[in-house]
C-alpha cells in the first residue's frame, strides 16, 4: 500500500508537537486529562468567573479536562477529591470517565430525557456559568465547518438563555472564519458584556479563540 510522504510528514511533525508541548506536558505532570484545562483556567483566572459555591454546566465535556478544572475549583485548596462546594454537572454525547463530584448525563442536551436529567439535578437552580468546548467532527471543508460550528455555538446560547441567572455567564469556543462576526453579534445581542478571548494555551496555529459573555440582557 503506498503511504503519502506529505500526509505521512505532516502527522509525524504534529506528534512532534503534541509530545514536547508545555500545556501536554503540563497536564500529565498534574493529572488532566487534556491541555484544554489551562484555556480554562486562563480565561477564569483573567476573568474571575468560578467562585465556589456556584452552578455551573459543563456542555460537551468528554473527556473532562474542563471539568476537572471546575471540580478543583470548588475544592478546598484546589483539591482533585474530596470535599466539594458547588454544583458541576457535565453532559455530553461521548462517554466520559467518572469525575467525582461531577454529575454527567450522557447524551444530547436537545432531547427531552437529557432535558428531564438536568432538571431534577439543578433542583429548580439556574445556572451561574454555562461552559461550552463543544467542536464538530472537522470535515476539511472551510464552509461546512464553519457552519456546524455556528450551530453548536447558536445552541449553547438557546441552552443558556434558557438556563442562566440574569448574571450568568457563558463561555463558548469558536473558530474565527466564515461567521465569527455573526456569532460576535449573538453574543453582543444576547449579552451585556461580550470578551473575545484566545488563550496562551491555544496553539498559535489555531483558529481556535472563545468567546465569554455576561449578564443576560433584558433580565
Amino acid at each position: 500500500m503506498k503511504i503519502d510522504s506529505k500526509s505521512k510528514k505532516i502527522n509525524k511533525a504534529w506528534l512532534n508537537d503534541h509530545v514536547n508541548d508545555t500545556y501536554v506536558k503540563l497536564a500529565k505532570t498534574e493529572g488532566y486529562r487534556a491541555r484544554a484545562a489551562y484555556k480554562l483556567k486562563e480565561i477564569d483566572e483573567s476573568l474571575k468567573l468560578i467562585r465556589p459555591g456556584q452552578v455551573v454546566v459543563d456542555l460537551g465535556s468528554a473527556p473532562g479536562a474542563w471539568s476537572q478544572y471546575l471540580r478543583r475549583r470548588f475544592a478546598p485548596a484546589g483539591a482533585a477529591s474530596g470535599a466539594l462546594n458547588g454544583t458541576l454537572i457535565a453532559l455530553d454525547i461521548l462517554q466520559m470517565a467518572p469525575i467525582e463530584g461531577v454529575s454527567f448525563i450522557h447524551g444530547d442536551f436537545r432531547e427531552e430525557a437529557v432535558a428531564q436529567q438536568l432538571h431534577a439535578l439543578l433542583a429548580g437552580r439556574p445556572v451561574d456559568v454555562v461552559v461550552s468546548d463543544m467542536a464538530p467532527n472537522l470535515s476539511g471543508i472551510a464552509d461546512t465547518d464553519a457552519a456546524r460550528m455556528s450551530h453548536l455555538i447558536e445552541l449553547a446560547v438557546e441552552f443558556a438563555v434558557g438556563h442562566l441567572r440574569p448574571e450568568g455567564v457563558l463561555v463558548c469556543k469558536a473558530f474565527h472564519g466564515s461567521g465569527y462576526e455573526q456569532l460576535v453579534k449573538l453574543f453582543k445581542n444576547t449579552f451585556r458584556v461580550v470578551k473575545p478571548m484566545k488563550p496562551k494555551a491555544s496553539r498559535d496555529k489555531s483558529a481556535e479563540t472563545f468567546l465569554v459573555g455576561v449578564g443576560l440582557k433584558g433580565r
